[in-house]
């Protein structure tokens, strides 16, 4: 049996055994790896700081592969086929060098004080030191560098950018891109400092206190990120005698083997034609192309893709192909921040690359175009580049991340039977790494002749904004109804919740009224969240996360009596745990006439709005951030809407209070509040965007009242603020024009909506309680309804309780 062993355990080292575990490798895979967790998610490292756990980020084990974790290679003895450790050796057949780079960090006096950007424990570091900190800076303006200063920012922290060349990004854009990308991040409040270096980090008592420019001038800062360019980590075959490039970086051959041919090298530390690539999906690529020679196959290196699709601070860049060419054809709207320009052959038939700034939406049509006859005349593909997509030729390159081509997907439809996106990311990866490419995924499956249907479900051929108008505007009040006007048959698991959603955003009735109530979903079903052993858990509201010490004993007092688990949640409220169905009328009656209301933790509704303590308790806060939550949980409690909404005011700046990571967020100015929308936690983090700035206190309620309701109005079924904000046509700006300058004429109808949520709310609880008939639901056995669940059962742990099954 062989004996394979990768010494490093990145995402390069994870694409290598998952593709040789996948081809049936014959032989005892051992992964080495430095740090004490497997491999994770580079691409989405930032997310880690607004809530994202390192377990949400890291890879799975490939079943079968050994892995040494915290553990390091120290040295190759290549005669003895073995590589030394800390703790030993280890026997090697085949060894695969996957050691990545290092932050480069320039020899300027006081760098040690300095922190880099590249691991989950640099990120926890930069975190403990950003509590103290007012101030941060970023050496660095490329890609990372900007991720880096948006997650000082994301701290709290007012941020600067050094930049050595004259403009951002150089790597990816050209000065007149740089420039619009400069106006947008300025606008954000970054200081950007382009054309200068750094001549020492001043430090006193080992704190660090600012940057000193060559100048001479000294930017104030607590904490330094270095993100300033990489270098390959290549120590290991230099000092084994391997083959080792001028400037660094492990010399190998297409088939990605070493001057040793025991010995393999793939990602950031191997040197390739003379180039070293840091970007996911060449280094994927290396990984197969090794795994494939390591089996016993012929597959070849022959270069990549460095087109780059992402969003820094807010802002989409794009760039794909050549930055030159013998013509190019320009767009610059300095006032809406866009900068478009393609590269074309002199003939102006052959497209050679791309920058986009501001508005990537050509990108994901244009790039796989990228040496190939245009489809038409370039100015016009730089504004309606999406519809050449459906054009393109079997051997076009669509996910660059995972090596995907055009074929592998119409391959995918013809032969499998594939008809939807979901389908296309299981069978080939594609779409499944930075996501890029999912735009022209559907317009592939299109042009193959899959419709990509926007019916809701069998039962309706509408989409659930259509259903909502269709409701709205026919004044539909049931189900019934609307099945039999519009949709077929009785109706499902999908589309019920759906038109009970609607119908309760609409008219604000009990959602256990009549029909309504057999229509909802388990949660909404008994008003409370169903956990993993049948019981159930109460979260009374609590706005702005502001409780009186009376009510806190209230709530004390009723989880002691009934014996539930309580749990701090991270939206500022109290979860009970552990109760049962018919034990939850009783509960309510006691937190209700405490003065509590149901909280909607089991609705897709308003959770929370959190808040930090603001103006009245802290130094910083500039304005009451706590009066506001309380006030837009108050105004909000209630609303019924596609998917769960979460929100949060932070008094200043360094908002304690997560507001960009939430559906809409608040951050206080000291003219008035920054309103940001569309972001979340989850399974895809992503930032919210800033939608208007020094708001009053009207204007702001105003602005998130229309926001809010034009989000249920249209937005599909389960779709999450984000992904509704992705998905509009026009994006941000779109969604300016309609909520705030009434491009579409229905600012007016959005208030009046809102106006009647507020004057119907009424507490879910409190109506349960007052009516027997919703009452006599809540029984574990309809048969006798006096007997508790049997298999509900507990143990104890740290003094609470725990379910049993759950161990």
């Amino acid at each position: 049996m062989r004996n394979l062993v990768v010494a490093g355990y990145g995402p390069a080292a994870h694409r290598l055994v998952e593709t040789l575990v996948g081809k049936g490798f014959d032989g005892r895979i051992t992964v080495i790896g430095e740090e004490p967790r497997p491999a994770y998610d580079r691409v989405a490292l930032t997310s880690y700081l607004s809530g994202t756990s390192a377990e949400d980020l890291t890879y799975p084990v490939p079943p079968g592969v050994v892995t040494r974790l915290g553990s390091r290679v120290t040295a190759i003895d290549r005669a003895a086929g073995q590589v030394v450790t800390g703790t030993g050796r280890v026997p090697y057949d085949v060894l695969v060098l996957a050691t990545g780079s290092a932050p480069f960090v320039p020899p300027v006096p006081g760098a040690e004080h300095a922190f880099v950007y590249r691991t989950i424990e640099d990120l926890d570091a930069i975190r403990v030191a950003a509590k103290d900190a007012a101030e941060g800076v970023v050496v660095g303006g490329g890609l990372l560098g900007l991720e880096a200063a948006d997650a000082l920012r994301s701290l709290g922290l007012r941020t600067h950018i050094v930049e050595m060349s004259p403009w951002l990004m150089p790597r990816q854009v050209d000065e007149g891109g740089g420039a619009v990308l400069r106006s947008h991040i300025e606008r954000l409040g970054l200081g950007v400092h382009a054309g200068a270096g750094v001549r020492e980090i001043v430090h006193s008592g080992g704190r660090v206190t600012g940057l000193r420019k060559p100048d001479g001038t000294v930017l104030d800062a607590q904490v330094v990120v270095f993100s300033a360019g990489i270098r390959p980590r290549d120590e290991l075959a230099r000092e084994a005698g391997l083959a080792v490039g001028e400037r660094g970086g492990v010399v190998v051959d297409p088939a990605m083997r070493t001057s040793d041919p025991a010995i393999y090298a793939i990602g950031e530390c191997a040197l390739v034609e003379g180039m070293i690539y840091g970007l996911v999906g060449p280094c994927n690529t290396m990984a197969e192309v090794a795994a494939d020679r390591i089996t016993g196959g012929s597959a070849s290196f022959t270069g990549a893709d460095m087109s780059t699709k992402l969003k820094l601070l807010g802002v989409e860049v794009a760039q794909f192909g050549a930055m030159s060419g013998a013509l190019d054809v320009t767009y610059m709207d300095p006032v809406g921040g866009v900068y478009k320009k393609l590269f074309v052959s002199d003939d102006a038939r052959t497209l050679l690359g791309g920058i986009c700034v501001g508005d990537a939406a050509p990108y994901a049509a244009l790039r796989p175009f990228v040496g190939k006859e245009l489809p038409a005349a370039p100015s016009d593909l730089l504004f309606s580049g999406a519809g050449a997509a459906l054009d393109l030729p079997d051997e076009a390159q669509v996910c660059s991340c995972n090596n995907v081509c055009a074929g592998e997907i119409r391959a995918a439809v013809a032969d499998r039977g594939v008809t939807d996106v979901p389908g296309i990311k299981a069978c080939t990866r594609a779409g499944t790494t930075c996501g890029s490419c999912v735009p022209l995924l559907k317009q592939l499956l299109e042009k193959s002749g899959v419709a990509v249907s926007k019916s809701l479900c069998e039962h309706f051929a509408h989409s659930r904004a259509e259903l909502f108008d269709i409701v709205r505007v026919r004044g539909i009040t049931t189900f019934s109804e609307l099945i039999s006007r519009r949709g077929q048959g009785r109706g499902c698991d999908i589309c019920k919740p759906v038109v009970a959603s609607i119908l309760a955003s609409l008219h604000n009735g009990h959602v256990l009224d009549g029909e309504r109530a057999a229509l909802q979903d388990t949660n909404d079903h008994f008003l409370a969240n169903l956990q993993k052993n049948g019981t159930y858990s109460v979260v009374p509201r609590i706005p702005g996360g502001e409780i009186t010490p009376d009510k806190l004993i209230v709530i004390g007092e009723v989880a002691r009596d009934f014996g539930l688990y309580t749990k701090i949640t991270g939206g500022q409220r109290i979860d009970l745990f552990g109760a049962r169905v018919e034990q939850l009328p009783q509960i309510w009656r006691r937190l209700v006439a405490a003065g509590f209301e149901s909280g909607h933790a089991y609705g897709k509704a308003l959770r929370t709005v959190k808040s930090c303590v603001g103006s009245a308790w802290c130094r910083y806060g500039v304005q009451d951030s706590v009066g506001l939550a309380v006030a837009l949980e108050l105004r909000y409690r209630g609303l019924r809407a596609p998917h769960k909404l979460k929100s949060a005011v932070s008094g200043c700046a360094r908002e304690c209070a997560e507001a960009r990571s939430k559906d809409f967020g608040v951050i206080a100015t000291e003219q008035g509040w920054n309103l940001y929308v569309g972001g979340n936690g989850g399974f895809r983090p992503r930032h919210a965007d800033l939608l208007a700035t020094d708001l009053s206190t009207d204007e702001l309620v105003r602005t998130i009242d229309r926001f809010l309701m034009f989000y249920i109005r249209t937005a599909d079924r389960l779709q999450r603020t984000a992904a509704w904000l992705e998905s509009l046509d026009g994006g941000l700006d779109y969604l300016r024009e309609v909520i705030m300058d009434d491009s579409l004429g229905i600012c007016a109808d959005l208030d009046a909506q809102m106006e009647q949520h507020i004057a119907t709310y009424a507490d879910e609880w409190q109506a349960t309680l007052d009516d027997p008939e919703k009452l006599s639901r809540f029984v574990s056995f309809v048969n006798a309804p006096g007997m508790p669940d049997p298999s509900i059962v507990f143990d104890s742990e740290r003094g609470q309780i725990r379910p049993v099954m759950a161990r």
